[in-house]
């Protein structure tokens, strides 16, 4: 009978573990042909700041840990269109040159018009797609790597910050209705 009970949880976990591993993926056509439309969506999951200092910080606020501060909720987001990359991300780091009194651009927070994409493709299906903004001032290069199952890892680099990876997953494009006025 233990022997029954013990198969029983090992199978359950195998399927508990499959289940997890299955969210956000993307069949392999799906994703090359988002990525070719250039036309997707990157949803940040989890933001890893590359200084450990930061992460020392976060860790000693009372009631909070460094990993649950830096779970992210699906408002973040970069949004690449035939005319447009809309970039919401939080940024957690040193920014060497601050704005003060103007808190809405201590995170990543433009709208580009004027941007160029190189993409190219390994034998393993990863995408590599190198976005560089001409008409925003502070961000450098934005690398995005793009694996066949729909998740991806977004790398910031910036003229004035400490450098930031973002982990997540793509999707198209969706159309947000604004709800009519009364």
């Amino acid at each position: 009978m233990k022997k029954y009970i013990s198969l029983l949880m090992i199978f359950g976990a195998l399927f508990f573990f499959q289940s997890c591993a299955s969210q956000g993926s993307l069949d392999s056509k799906t994703v090359d042909a988002l990525v070719n439309s250039q036309e997707f969506t990157f949803n940040a999951q989890r933001a890893n700041p590359m200084n450990y200092d930061v992460i020392n910080v976060m860790n000693s606020l009372p009631n909070s840990t460094a990993s649950r501060m830096l779970d992210l909720n699906g408002e973040y987001t970069i949004l690449i269109s035939k005319n447009n990359l809309d970039v919401v991300l939080p940024y957690f780091g040193r920014v060497f040159n601050p704005t003060y009194g103007d808190t809405s651009s201590n995170s990543y927070r433009f709208t580009s018009k004027d941007y160029t994409i190189n993409k190219s493709q390994n034998k393993k299906g990863t995408w590599v797609l190198k976005i560089k903004p001409n008409d925003v001032r502070n961000v450098d290069e934005i690398n995005m790597e793009i694996y066949a199952n729909g998740r991806a890892s977004v790398s910031m680099r910036s003229n004035d910050r400490q450098p930031i990876t973002y982990s997540g997953y793509v999707s198209k494009n969706v159309i947000k209705q604004e709800k009519p006025t009364p």
